[in-house]
């Protein structure tokens, strides 16, 4: 299996994927060698269906789901050169949903019962950016550019940089937060042993902080980008500059922040009020 692992790493590194794509598939290749017992190289399709069912016995969301596929893709489908075992998947689709969204309050709430500063600072970065968990977690201090008023964003999705927005409130923040904390360089947010600071348990302080402030809505780091992007859209952030922030590829994955902000979707009136109907 230690051979395996080594050559998925190699062709991960080749094939230019980012190091948390690496990470994602090598711990879903861990899984399925560790279920079923043997080394993926001597495993089979069956060995493989097998492994789909039971990971659809977990009911695993949409996305999990995708991950594991594109993971076992990769293995047989360039490091084994073995493609056939898995042309039977089929990628999971998401059911339609609307984004939970909080309102500002409860966004304000959220971050008080953060007790630790680090963990307050780093979830008022998110929000007032909009960047994913995983972005945040390796953010660096040379991609802090208070000159020109923005952040480097370097470990986007897709292996993509970009820029977003920093504002003079979290410019101060995070000066305050940096004169008091000092994290290991370079990382803006780290760990005492000088690592960037664990997106899990980042997760599980936002979850303790959400059931302290008694919000009954499920909240998670990704429920604060979807906060920023229905925020920043009721605040008059036209849609296509919120997609560059998002870094979203497409449009229409943005555009469904419209369908749940509420002042976008009383601004847009009825029909009905250009009548003159009496009653």
């Amino acid at each position: 299996m230690e051979v395996v692992k080594a050559r998925m790493i190699q062709d991960l590194k080749l094939a230019g994927r980012s190091p948390r794509t690496q990470q994602i598939y090598l711990h879903a290749t861990t899984d399925f060698a560790a279920f079923g017992g043997v080394c993926p190289s001597r495993a089979g399709q069956d060995e493989v269906r097998v492994w789909v069912q039971h990971l659809l016995a977990r009911n695993l969301s949409a996305q999990r789901m995708r991950q594991h596929f594109a993971a076992l893709k990769f293995l047989y489908g360039k490091t084994l050169g073995r493609p056939e075992v898995t042309s039977f998947l089929s990628w999971p689709r998401d059911a339609p949903r609307l984004p939970v969204v909080l309102s500002a309050d409860e966004v304000e709430r959220v971050l008080r019962a953060l007790r630790e500063p680090k963990y307050r600072v780093f979830f008022s970065l998110i929000y007032a950016t909009g960047l994913r968990l995983w972005e945040a977690s390796q953010l660096e201090t040379r991609d802090i550019d208070a000159e020109r008023g923005v952040i480097c964003v370097r470990h986007g999705k897709g292996r993509q940089e970009r820029l977003v927005t920093l504002g003079a409130r979290l410019l101060g923040i995070l000066r305050a937060y940096w004169k008091f904390t000092r994290p290991p360089a370079p990382w803006l947010f780290a760990t005492s042993r000088g690592t960037p600071v664990s997106p899990e348990v980042a997760r599980n302080a936002l979850k303790r902080a959400a059931a302290e402030a008694g919000l009954a809505k499920r909240v998670t780091p990704h429920v604060l980008r979807h906060c920023f992007a229905t925020h920043s859209l009721e605040a008059g952030t036209d849609l296509r500059v919120v997609q560059v922030l998002l870094g979203h590829r497409s449009i229409r994955t943005t555009a469904r922040y419209a369908h749940v902000s509420t002042e976008v979707i009383s601004a847009a009136g009825s029909p009905l009020d250009r009548l003159c109907v009496f009653l």
